[in-house]
């Protein structure tokens, strides 16, 4: 579709989502990095490796707050340090399960373990005003959100790292935080990055994260439920049609929620974001 097309700009909006990022360590872009980039965004990260803490520190901006610590339910937890970083988690990893994948056994491995003291969301004054949570925390994301009931009545919209299948002993997969998010008042939007792997002993081209069709993980995005989208305040239902469309290009979606503004104001919120979508693509979008 070309060059991206700003929520703000096609409306002539100045509106700023705060973001959550939960998991902030700097090895890949995250999944609001171009919304950063046009300084569109507010961000309170927490990352308590003091390596990649330091480095967000060293390049952050002024809308961007960083904060060394672990969140989970406000209490101690083993910290088992995998072989794989990216698999070091507070759950101890299930050997049987990892073994069904190629390498899992390798990766899952643990090195060495260490205490570590967590924080309830609900208790950091730094992440009142919540529009967005991304979190990616091995595993522990349903301790997370269960212990931060009250940011979550701000929230708009998850994203949020899911598992199929149970590479840590104990831990909560898809199914789990889908229900509990469900009862919070958010539904299943969509899944970005849908993983397969490879069941052993085949290795499918030589690649260990390649696979047929066993889905492993996902990031899974919750929104607020549309059903009910009347019940959002102007700003709530402003911020969540940026967030789908800058992240997203959920367009319907967007749509919807602008109709929803409109039918209560008499404006012509939607109307224009869909023409002014088209002017900018200079391609036909579905009327």
């Amino acid at each position: 579709m070309g060059a991206k097309a700003r929520f703000n700009e096609l409306l002539g909006l100045d509106l700023h989502p705060k973001i959550i990022d939960i998991g902030a360590n700097p090895i890949s872009y995250p999944i609001y990095y171009w919304m950063h980039q046009a300084g569109d965004i507010d961000i309170v990260g927490f990352e308590p490796a003091p390596v990649p803490f330091a480095q967000l520190q060293e390049t952050k901006g002024p809308r961007e707050t960083y904060l060394p610590l672990a969140v989970g339910d406000g209490r101690r937890h083993t910290l088992h340090l995998c072989f794989a970083p990216g698999m070091s988690s507070i759950f101890e990893p299930d050997p049987a399960v990892l073994d069904l994948f190629p390498r899992g056994s390798l990766w899952g491995s643990v090195l060495e373990t260490m205490e570590v003291d967590t924080v309830r969301l609900d208790d950091v004054p730094e992440t009142e005003g919540v529009d967005m949570i991304s979190i990616d925390i091995q595993g522990a994301e349903l301790m997370a959100l269960e212990n931060a009931a009250e940011r979550l009545k701000t929230t708009l919209l998850i994203h949020c790292e899911v598992e199929f299948v149970p590479i840590y002993k104990g831990q909560p997969l898809f199914s789990e935080v889908e229900i509990f998010l469900r009862s919070q008042g958010f539904m299943l939007h969509t899944f970005q990055e849908m993983n397969t792997r490879c069941i052993t002993p085949l290795v499918l081209n030589d690649d260990p994260t390649a696979g047929f069709n066993q889905h492993f993980w996902a990031n899974a995005v919750f929104i607020r439920d549309l059903s009910k989208a009347n019940q959002l305040s102007d700003q709530e239902i402003l911020k969540l049609a940026m967030l789908l469309h800058d992240l997203y290009q959920s367009v319907d979606a967007s749509m919807r929620l602008l109709s929803v503004y409109d039918t209560r104001h008499g404006t012509a919120l939607a109307p224009t974001y869909l023409n002014n979508l088209r002017q900018h693509y200079n391609s036909a979008l579905p009327a």
